[in-house]
């Protein structure tokens, strides 16, 4: 079975070097590292689920240099992994929590743009923070385990760079924004907290997103049609069970209309799509889907 569902690309795929701003310790499971400066006016919100390709400095920057600007192909990766251990870059792939513009194209309005006419209308806007100076994106890090990335989210300072490369949406809206379904371990927080705040205020729907910790629930923009249900796991668990449980227990009321979303462990997106598809009766190209790991390969 597929690992994920057909991605909706960037206008354009570009390296983008950006400066650590700041970090902050959200809950127990989540740090936040605010990026910005650089050549963050490169960067180009789509709103929803945005994710992209994050290279970290922890063999040092000089490793930075040295990506190639197309990492994403068969041929850039392979000069990826070209760049002598030690220095190469560490790669994960996340999600854009929060992109806020530049003060002088927000002009300190607070509020939100939902779901338009084009994917870069349905960027979350917010307000811009004090002594902001430029466009900022937050990316959310989940600290379990003592992986590259965990760890460089605990230590990292600001004046750090980084590199990212956009890679797009996986929630295609043109699939539907009016009626969803949204299931998620922790690691598909910021994307299902990213789909929330672009849908469209008269969007309905369910949010169910697995936590480690029920102090790790957060706050974040959505219709007034849309509910998250919140399963904290006890000890022993498996991510994504309870996830999968919900999505069991839930009562479709409109097949015809629901767009699926299923993101985290990988036996989550995976049994829940077969789950929806063959039980339930809804559409394959209803179902949005990425495995973003599996148990057995945990990295940080």
């Amino acid at each position: 079975m597929a690992r994920a569902s057909r991605l909706v690309k960037p206008e354009r795929q570009e390296l983008i070097r950006l400066e650590v701003l700041r970090r902050e310790q959200l809950s127990p499971h989540w740090m936040r590292v605010t990026l910005g400066r650089g050549d963050v006016a490169a960067f180009h919100p789509m709103g929803f689920d945005q994710w992209f390709r994050l290279f970290l400095p922890v063999g040092g920057e000089s490793g930075l240099a040295r990506i190639p600007e197309k990492a994403n192909t068969i041929l850039g990766y392979l000069a990826y992994l070209h760049i002598p251990e030690g220095q190469r870059p560490v790669l994960r792939n996340y999600t854009v929590r929060q992109w806020r513009p530049a003060p002088a194209v927000a002009g300190g309005v607070p509020g939100s743009v939902r779901a338009g006419s084009s994917a870069a209308e349905s960027s979350p806007v917010v307000a811009t923070q004090p002594g902001q100076s430029s466009a900022e994106i937050d990316v959310d890090f989940v600290l379990h385990g003592d992986g590259p990335a965990a760890q460089w989210a605990r230590t990292c300072e600001p004046g750090e760079n980084v590199v990212i490369l956009d890679e797009g949406i996986a929630f295609n809206p043109e699939r539907g924004v009016e009626n969803v379904l949204l299931a998620a371990d922790e690691t598909g927080l910021p994307a299902v907290a990213g789909v929330c705040a672009s849908l469209p205020e008269g969007a309905r729907g369910t949010a169910y997103v697995e936590l480690p910790d029920a102090a790790d629930v957060q706050d974040f923009p959505m219709p007034p049609g849309v509910r998250v249900v919140w399963l904290p796991r006890t000890a022993g668990q498996r991510p994504g069970s309870l996830a999968l449980q919900a999505l069991r227990d839930h009562e479709i009321e409109d097949v015809a209309s629901i767009h699926a979303y299923l993101v985290g462990e990988q036996s989550l997106p995976t049994q829940g799509r077969r789950l929806l598809v063959t039980e339930r009766g809804v559409a394959k190209d209803a179902v949005s889907f990425c495995g973003y790991w599996r148990l057995a390969r945990e990295r940080g």
